[in-house]
């Protein structure tokens, strides 16, 4: 089952219980792969894409929640939170912690890289390997740690 055809079901489900919050994140996911099937750019979209887009809107949205936590704007980062919460529901599992931080040593080992100079390059292979896997940020800061 297709991420749209799955999106179609739940939006009926979220309808049938009157669920606000759900509705809210499924009808942001369902807006963005018709944007993506119109963008006129002849793409297809597949599994890598599909996370792509949902990653996108999860970024979006935690963006937006570190704004209205820093504005103490708490009823919109409420909303943003159960948002991201609904759109991380249909993400694979994220690689974390321990198993992150594993992978990157031996991305950082056969990379050659011994200094922050070489973040870039591991940076890159890092993004390639672990790319809808592992959140950026947390990429990012796992290697400057491996790195200094």
């Amino acid at each position: 089952m297709s991420l749209e055809e799955k999106i179609n079901e739940d939006l009926k489900t979220a309808m049938r219980a009157k669920d606000d919050i759900a509705l809210r994140g499924i009808r942001a996911i369902k807006s963005a792969i018709l944007l993506a099937k119109t963008d006129g750019s002849g793409q297809v979209i597949d599994e890598t894409r599909e996370v792509q887009m949902l990653q996108k809107l999860v970024k979006t949205r935690q963006e937006s929640l570190d704004i209205f936590v820093k504005n103490d704007r708490e009823e919109l980062a409420k909303i943003e939170r159960e948002e991201i919460e609904i759109i991380k529901r249909y993400l694979p599992a994220m690689i974390e912690g321990a198993e992150l931080e594993a992978i990157l040593k031996q991305i950082v080992a056969e990379t050659g890289a011994s200094s922050a100079k070489d973040m870039g390059k591991v940076m890159g292979a890092a993004n390639k390997q672990l790319a809808g896997k592992a959140d950026g940020r947390a990429i990012s800061e796992i290697v400057k740690a491996l790195l200094s």
